[in-house]
Parts: C-alpha cells; structure tokens; sequence
C-alpha cells in the first residue's frame, strides 16, 4: 500500500481563510476592490515594519514594478543571484536590463555581496558604466549579507532592489542590520505569496518600501498608470498587477499566523539538523550569527551528485516530494549568453542540494518518515 503523499511545501487554510472569503462573497467585493486590499497592505507594512507597502497579483509583478521604478530599462546591466528561481531575471529582462548573474558566496548559498562589491568598485574605478539597480535574492529563507551592498548604494546612489520571496520573516540578529526584516533593507523589497510560500494568498505578491514617491509610483503602474480622475486617463503603459479582494482576505487571515508558521518551519528545520548532525555525507548551508533565517525550505548538500539522486530516487518511491536546488540561471537557455561572474559554486549547490519537505501541516511522524528514508539511503552508500 502507498503510503500518503507527503508534500514540499504545501499551505495550511482554515477556519479564518473561510470566514474572510465568505465575507468577501457576501459582499460581492471579488476584484481589485475591496477592503481587504488595504487592510492587508496596512497588517503587512506593520509586520516587517516598513511604511509603505503595495499589494500585486504575483511575486514576479511586484519585481517587475521595483524595477521599473528603480530605474532598470534597455541598455541597464541589473546584477543578481544566478542561483535562484528564473522569476529574478525574468523581472530585470522584461525591462529591456539585462542581468548580470553572480556566483554564490563560497561559504553560503546567497549570492556573493563581496564578489559583487569588488566588480562594482572596479568598474568604477575605470569609469565605466555602473549598475543602476542591484537585485540580491534571500533564496530559500535565508537573509543575504546586504551590508557591502548597502555600502555601494550609500556611496554610489545604486539602488537596492530586494527579492525576499522566499524570506517572509527572516531577519538580521545582529551587526548594523540587526533587528531589521529581510526586504526592508533596500529602496524596494518583494515578496511572493505563492501557494508553497510561508504564508499564500493562492497567488500574490507584495511590494514595500521606506519612499513615498516609490510606493506611489509603484501603486501607479500597478494599476494600468491610471491617473485618479473622472473618466478612464492613463499617463504611461501600467499593467493589471493589483491583487484581488479574495486574495488579500486570504492572505490577511495567513499573516495572522506568520509568527506559528515560522516557529513551525524553524522546529521542521531544528529537526532535520538534528538527525542529520553527525552524517558527513550531509553538508547544511552556512548559518552565520547575523542571520535568522525563516527557513521556508530546509535545503541540504549530499557528498555527491550521485548520492543526491539515490536520495530523491528514493523519496520519490516513498511517495515524498523533494526537489533539486536551481539549475543556475546561466546554465538556462534564455540567459546562457548573458555576463555573468563565476558560477561554478551555484553549479555545485545544484548537482548536489536537496530541499526537503518543509510544509508547516505535516505531523512529526512525517518528518521522522522523510529522515528515515535518507539515512536508508545514505546507510547504503556507505557499505557500498
């Protein structure tokens, strides 16, 4: 007999997820208006403490924007992680910017702050053209090491546009960030909403940022760059990004529970440290001490290639989903002619990383199910 199918990343909806939809059927506030929009917007902005926050239709939308509004067009080079969903560089090229991808730190899996640091003085340096925006991504949960990009952004005026998709909830536990939320830190912060994300709305994103005027600019193109007056005036080509009332209900009543979903995914990720703590043929990514991560994926390295298929092999077989890291974004047919700086880190991350089932709704004895399988797996290898 199969056993149950244990899942990734899945949500977790219940009794106020219903209560807010129905309120919003009864009323039939379904669209773009309604009052859950900006209620959400509001609980949201207080959440990661920020003064400004615009709710889109996607994670991607609100990329799109940040980086319209931060001043990314053709001709632009946008660095950005090449290990990350393809959303990141899909966001810089549907502004005509091209991405410039850079390796992951040798000691993390977040892309390399100081690599990039060094490129950007030495471009300046020269003289040659510098970046306009830069797009750090917190993959997986984990906070980047912002501080020499915000060094750059202070002494260059590059703007600072933070892809904390994964991230809801990871913070800075010390150093000059300390107590600061991931996406707070640059002119922008996006976040997605998807369904495998910490909290959902079904699909959405969020847009916040410390700057009036971007946030208005934001809000603007958001909704088809519609002007606030009698009759249908448009002044610039907007798109139709604004999330829906029911996506916003579900979302409010999901932030509600942002505090015991992230307790959740850091007890799933205590857990999995624990089991796998003396194995050598598991590597986790490097935790520094300024970081708090929110864990919305816990991800781990095998010793090899081969060892991680065996290990997804037999998941697999067991009925539990788990997947790969990213391939890299150089190594993707839309982007493999694009610049780039290194990339062979992010290649090893993927041939040999693993995300493993990470959803907040499985019981202890599903985890326990998923630990047992690896150390089958690794078990064998080592008597082979």
């Amino acid at each position: 007999m199969t056993p149950p199918r244990i899942a990734l990343a899945e949500p977790s909806l219940g009794h106020r997820e219903r209560e807010y939809l129905a309120e919003c059927i009864d009323t039939n506030m379904v669209s773009s208006v309604g009052p859950f929009v900006a209620a959400f917007e509001k609980s949201f902005a207080e959440r990661v403490r920020a003064p400004h926050a615009v709710a889109c239709s996607s994670g991607t939308a609100a990329l799109h924007v940040a980086m319209l509004v931060c001043g990314a067009r053709t001709g632009a080079s946008v660095p950005v992680s090449t290990l990350t969903f393809i959303a990141s560089a899909n966001a810089i090229a549907y502004t005509g910017a091209e991405p410039l991808f850079v390796d992951s730190a040798t000691d993390a899996w977040n892309l390399d702050t100081e690599v990039l640091y060094d490129h950007v003085v030495a471009l300046a340096q020269r003289g040659a053209s510098l970046p306009t925006v830069l797009q750090p991504v917190h993959i997986l949960g984990y906070p980047a090491d912002l501080e020499p990009l915000v060094a750059l952004r202070d002494h260059y005026g590059i703007r600072i546009v933070e892809d904390a998709a994964e991230a809801v909830g990871a913070e800075y536990a010390s150093g000059n960030l300390a107590g600061r939320q991931v996406g707070t830190i640059g002119d922008i912060g996006c976040y997605s909403f998807n369904g495998n994300k910490v909290i959902t709305t079904g699909g959405g994103g969020m847009i916040v940022t410390a700057d009036s005027d971007l946030a208005d600019h934001a809000r603007h193109l958001a909704n088809q760059a519609r002007r606030p007056e009698p009759g249908y005036v448009h002044d610039a080509i907007g798109f139709n990004y604004r999330m829906t009332n029911v996506s916003a209900a579900i979302g409010l009543a999901q932030l509600e529970q942002l505090r015991t979903f992230l307790q959740r995914k850091r007890a799933i990720a205590r857990r999995y440290a624990e089991a796998f703590a003396t194995n050598e043929a598991i590597e986790w990514p490097s935790q520094p001490d300024w970081a708090c991560p929110s864990y919305w994926l816990s991800s781990v390295l095998f010793r090899d290639r081969a060892t991680r298929d065996a290990v997804l092999v037999a998941l697999e077989r067991n009925n539990v989903e788990a997947r790969p890291l990213w391939r890299p974004l150089h190594c993707q047919a839309p982007y493999a002619r694009s610049p780039r700086l290194g990339g062979e880190r992010a290649e090893l991350l993927h041939a040999r990383g693993v995300s493993l089932p990470s959803s907040v709704s499985p019981t202890p004895s599903d985890q326990e199910r998923v630990i047992e399988i690896v150390d089958a797996v690794l078990a064998r290898g080592a008597c082979s």
